[in-house]
């Protein structure tokens, strides 16, 4: 079969994508049979027919043989000698979902097709026009029914493209389309559509002259080549914008809040200094948008010169300014996946969860799309490569890409167009200005020899520079001779070379520290996260928070660790690596081991205590007590456990694979437990899938049948989010025959209630509601109340769902006592909602709306917004049916503003009803 990773492409150039990397198909028949045979996916196509397709009239004599080795030679380049079969009376491509472009756009466009919701229409077609790379089969030697077939992909991609603008027209972004509409006019000079669509467009956009002019145009045109005159549907449509008709006027734009602009770079060095031809390189850059390539060796200087420069031409992107360390180079750590960028890029450009896509090229149309036409600076700092990197180019000539990278990227520069600016050494002026800088004119021109002797044995490195810079600044008793002797005392340790001179000067920076700090900066090295926080500090280290604090000041003084921001300390690469080398010297590997062990201790009691802030009444899961030295956090609050989680959760993903590597795997999928229910909210659930499969190995491994099943569990809520509703179905019923297993009733029911959402999402209701009877006998049967009050909400809502309205109120009534019983304000909310429903179905809507109103003061409490503007819906619902049309709008409209913010996909056809209450007169 076609591997996970492997992609056909026929929407351009005939290729194969292997791991991100476009690979080359040689030979015009060799594209022809395998362009025959993706486009037959999972289908025998004869040998028969292969070779008519392939040589036509021109058949050789040994077409048959030459067919098996085109064959052979396909099956090398996709990598798998399965993903061509022979299966009689010919070959099959084995492939799986959208394994050809042309797979994936036909599902994007039946996606589009199948939705009422204009937003997912632009989203699903923008993704799938993107596929598109040229003319499709564009390299295939030509017969009759490839000509056909790229003619029908053309007509498919065109057929996309007009509906992908009528949907944008829909939501009023007629401003947007005129460029691209006008591209589309020019290569299809006679389509009366999009040439309507423009008009449209055009006029819409205060246009009006414009707008006739493309009409009478494209007359002129059709009587002078084709003798005919525009279709009556255009000639009403001009007569309508000659007349200004209202019924073409722009709909209402929706009442949404605007986007936030994005300000995450982080704070440039005060003294910068030099690299005056670098700037001078960037600054000719602003106005011309695309990418830009830093690059040089490590600790030369380039995050430094990026996040400067970026300071410096903040007001020429008005639009926001997004900053990602990429962790290309990181000793601790793998490259950042670009999916996970532009989900933290999305969030930062106001994309709501509900509207975030799992798949990774459908979160780069929608980024590229959501960037379109705005002044956006991006900074990609420490990249790894180009594959890293290219998802997360906006793609738009009004945005600028500032990529970092000890690698030079050249396939980036030569595909990409992007702008090299190589970074070398400091220039010896230049590394006497740093010094200048950091340490004052007076004592550097007091000492200029040596000053440009330590420049020179710093090998003109600015980070080497930093750090003997901060040695004599906090030590003004010191010669800058005497720093430079204790420079040349390391003359033994230089190589030659940058790397090694540098980790002479880290180590006489070492030398300096104090037994307790140079213990901690090696120890340090084994934290897998982007940066660390003081507790966390003290755990590893195994001391308690009075201790740290000095320790930390030592570390930042000389510069070996930076408080990037407060409470947040991080390394740079070479100096995380440099420590992670001196722990492997100089700490046993049972130190190593206890000091990993207590990380993870705090970092899992932590998580846990900020996950039952949260919820205090989700069932528990049992924790082996913490090692001695681990002083775990304790968020006093709700948001200040919403607020550690935010600042933690890169440092969990990391924990839980380095707790599965390390022979923690009890840990790891305990971690993984503890950070689900953020990540769930967040809308982080690709992450959440991966940690949760990191989680199901690691019990697995050790036989953790408990651990098996929460994360079995887990992964089926993480894939019935995503709507792989087979797989989720899979993980709960493996889930629930774990916990049987084990006698843990309790999760048990979990998976029980969860096995009913999941029937109600598929639309299964009489499944749904057996699902959470059997839930609630569990939960009656483990005495957990606030279970069987949850469940008891869920029966009655199913039976109200069924028809059921009184039995409906049984349950619900029942739920309530409960849950107010153990003072569970979520639970309590949901079933006023709930009990609300039953009311309004059976015509009593003045009970109703008290229920409503009873369950909008608890959601307003949790911050639930979504449950809160469903809330409203229906108490819009009610006042209707009672004839108060004034409060039904008041109440349809608070919750039209909370679906906008959150861009939630219900908020259109809510706007539709509001518009018929409007239009009704009230009573």
């Amino acid at each position: 079969m076609v591997g996970a990773g492997v992609r056909v492409r026929l929407l351009g150039p005939v290729e194969v994508v292997v791991a991100g990397s476009p690979q080359a198909v040689n030979g015009l028949r060799r594209r022809a049979v395998l362009a025959t045979l993706a486009l037959h996916a999972g289908r025998v196509v004869s040998v028969d027919r292969l070779i008519d397709v392939v040589w036509g009239d021109h058949l050789p004599a040994t077409a048959a043989n030459t067919l098996q080795r085109h064959v052979s030679y396909l099956r090398g380049v996709l990598g798998e000698p399965g993903s061509i079969v022979a299966r009689p009376p010919g070959y099959l491509l084995d492939t799986g979902p959208d394994s050809t472009d042309v797979q994936a756009a036909e599902r994007l466009i039946d996606l589009a097709r199948r939705s009422t919701d204009r937003h997912e229409q632009v989203k699903h077609l923008t993704a799938a026009v993107a596929l598109w790379r040229g003319p499709p089969l564009a390299d295939v030697a030509g017969s009759a029914w490839l000509e056909e077939q790229a003619e029908h992909l053309a007509r498919l991609r065109l057929e996309a493209e007009r509906s992908l603008v009528q949907a944008r027209l829909s939501l009023g972004e007629h401003a947007g389309l005129v460029p691209g509409l006008e591209q589309l006019v020019r290569q299809h000079p006679f389509d009366e559509h999009l040439h309507a669509q423009l008009m449209l467009a055009l006029y819409r956009d205060g246009r009006q002259s414009e707008a006739v002019a493309t009409y009478r145009r494209l007359r002129d045109s059709l009587r002078e080549n084709l003798g005919i005159d525009p279709g009556p549907r255009l000639r009403d449509l001009e007569c309508a914008i000659l007349r200004q008709d209202t019924a073409i006027a722009a709909p209402a734009p929706a009442a949404t809040a605007s986007a936030p602009v994005a300000a995450q770079l982080p704070p440039p060095v005060p003294t910068f200094t030099g690299r005056d031809a670098e700037l001078a390189a960037l600054d000719a850059l602003v106005d011309r948008g695309g990418a830009v390539v830093v690059s040089g060796t490590a600790g030369v200087g380039k995050t430094t010169l990026a996040v400067h420069w970026a300071h410096h031409a903040a007001a020429h992107f008005p639009d926001g300014q997004l900053y990602v360390n990429l962790r290309g180079f990181d000793p601790a750590a793998t490259p950042t996946e670009p999916a996970r960028v532009l989900h933290g890029f999305l969030e930062a450009l106001g994309v709501p969860a509900a509207r975030m896509p799992s798949d990774p090229d459908t979160m780069t149309s929608l980024y590229r799309t959501t960037v379109a036409g705005k002044r956006l600076l991006v900074v990609l700092d420490n990249a790894r490569d180009a594959e890293q990197v290219r998802p997360l180019l906006p793609g738009s000539p009004d945005c600028l890409a500032i990529v970092t990278s000890r690698d030079r990227l050249i396939p980036l520069v030569v595909t990409e167009s992007a702008q090299p600016v190589p970074l070398d050494l400091l220039s010896p002026g230049e590394a006497r200005a740093m010094l200048v800088g950091r340490l004052g004119a007076r004592q550097v021109a007091a000492e200029p020899e040596a000053a440009d002797d330590i420049a020179q044995r710093c090998a003109r490195l600015p980070i080497a520079l930093a750090i003997v810079a901060a040695r004599a600044a906090t030590n003004r008793h010191f010669s800058l001779a005497a720093v430079a002797g204790e420079l040349g005392d390391l003359d033994a340790f230089h190589g030659g070379d940058e790397a090694t001179d540098v980790r002479a000067v880290f180590s006489w920076s070492c030398r300096t520290l104090s037994p307790a700090a140079a213990r901690l900066f090696r120890l340090l090295s084994l934290h897998p996260g982007p940066d660390v926080s003081a507790p966390a500090v003290a755990s590893l280290a195994g001391v308690d928070g009075p201790t740290t604090g000095p320790l930390l000041t030592e570390l930042t003084r000389v510069n070996l660790f930076t408080e990037h921001t407060y409470g947040r300390y991080a390394f740079h690469d070479l100096l995380r690596a440099y420590a992670g080398s001196l722990a492997d010297e100089a700490e046993p590997p049972t130190e190593r081991r206890d000091a990993v062990h207590r990380l993870l201790d705090h970092c899992l009691h932590t998580a846990y205590a900020a996950d039952l802030a949260l919820h205090p009444h989700f069932s528990a899961i049992s924790l082996p007590p913490p090692r001695a030295g681990v002083t775990p956090e304790r968020p006093r609050n709700r948001s200040a456990a919403a607020a550690w989680f935010a600042a933690e959760v890169p440092v969990l993903l990391a924990a839980v694979p380095l707790a599965a590597r390390s022979g923690f795997e009890g840990h790891a999928w305990r971690l993984a437990w503890t950070s689900a229910g953020y990540l769930h909210r967040q809308g982080h659930w690709q992450d959440w899938l991966g940690t949760q499969q990191i989680a199901l190995a690691a019990a697995s491994r050790i036989g953790d049948q408990a651990g098996q099943g929460h994360a079995h569990r887990s992964l089926g809520l993480a894939c019935s989010r995503l709507r792989r509703y087979e797989e989720a179905d899979d993980h709960l019923r493996r889930a629930l025959d774990l916990f049987t297993d084990v006698g843990d009733d309790t999760g048990r029911a979990h998976t029980r209630l969860n096995l009913g959402q999941l029937a109600e999402r598929q639309g299964r209701h009489q499944q749904a509601l057996h699902h959470s009877r059997r839930a609630l006998a569990l939960f009656q049967g483990a005495g957990n109340r606030a279970g069987q009050g949850y469940t008891l909400n869920a029966v009655g809502w199913q039976e109200g769902l069924l028809g059921n309205y009184h039995r409906a109120l049984e349950s619900c009534g029942a739920a309530l006592l409960m849950l107010q019983e153990v003072d569970d304000v979520q639970g309590q909310a949901d079933t006023w909602d709930s009990l609300g429903h039953a009311h309004h179905q059976l015509g009593d809507d003045r009970r109703a709306i008290a229920c409503y109103e009873h369950a909008l003061e608890l959601f307003t409490q949790v911050n639930d917004r979504y449950a809160e503007a469903g809330t409203y819906v229906n108490l819009g619902g009610s006042h209707r049916a009672l004839g108060d049309l004034a409060a039904a709008r008041a109440a349809w409209r608070r919750a039209l503003t909370i679906l906008d913010e959150l861009g939630d996909a219900g908020a259109d056809s809510l706007r539709a009803d509001l518009e018929q209450l409007d239009a009704t007169p009230s009573r």
